[in-house]
């Protein structure tokens, strides 16, 4: 008896739910849309009230550039992102373990290839077949234009940087840049061009990946790093940097 009056009480909170749905209730239309405005406003201060890594307000898909390159990094498109990795692996060992140099990595794989051709071709011949088709390569003069533009524009870039550290007016971004160079110094001392080159290689594929599984975590944690390092940076800049002058002095008028 008390299961079929707790199912009588269930359906009627049921339909009287649907009713206000329907009917909307006593609620005019503005003041609808007035809690619409209201729930809007709220979700986006909740969302803002979220700390991302590196103040991000997109997915890292979207942070990465979309497209393909971003599904490579996050291995969207397995079989793409294994071969890629794969081949930059086989040439690491190639290059590092094995010790092969790049010249003659390069001689033996043009003699394999034009011996190759030049007997199917003449093998073809005598047994009725085919010649192979040798493409016709030539790479397109805008191309060339376009890759030169973007280095120059990065190198640009990057040298303005630098001018921009060494003027003094900034001193959070000049301790980064000595601390990354630092690091990269340190690096360097112990992996050669390559190896290093090889490590960042399968970074950029392994750590978008792991990021984004483990968004949530990381976050909380970089939160707590980040308030972290500016505390310790309020008294480093209180104690040291405060008392730096920043940059030359200009317009100072002498009597």
């Amino acid at each position: 008896m008390a299961d079929k009056e707790a199912e009588k009480e269930a359906h009627e909170s049921v339909l009287d739910k649907i009713t206000e749905k329907l009917g909307g209730g006593d609620s005019s239309p503005s003041d609808s849309s007035d809690d619409d405005h209201g729930v809007k406003a709220a979700a986006s201060a909740a969302k803002a009230k979220i700390y991302r890594l590196f103040g991000r307000e997109k997915p890292v898909h979207k942070v990465l550039g979309g497209g393909k390159p971003a599904d490579i990094f996050l291995w969207r498109d397995k079989k793409v992102t294994a071969s890629v990795l794969g081949s930059v692996t086989v040439i690491w060992v190639l290059f590092e373990l094995i010790e092969y140099h790049l010249l003659t990595l390069v001689c033996h794989i043009l003699i394999f290839a034009l011996a190759l051709l030049f007997l199917w071709s003449n093998a073809s011949k005598f047994i009725n077949k085919a010649p192979p088709r040798i493409p016709e390569i030539v790479i397109p003069e805008d191309t060339v234009f376009s890759v030169a533009s973007a280095i120059r524009t990065e190198l640009n870039t990057a040298s303005a940087e630098l001018r921009a550290v060494a003027s003094g007016k900034d001193p959070k971004k000049f301790l980064a840049v000595i601390a990354s160079l630092w690091l990269l110094s340190i690096l360097g001392g112990y992996f050669n061009f390559l190896t290093l080159f090889y490590i960042c290689f399968v970074l950029v594929h392994t750590v978008p990946v792991l990021y984004e599984k483990y968004e949530d975590q990381v976050d909380a944690f970089a939160e707590k790093a980040e308030a972290e390092l500016k505390k310790q940076y309020a008294v480093l800049d209180a104690k040291v940097l405060s008392k730096i002058p920043k940059g030359p002095l200009k317009d100072k008028k002498f009597a």
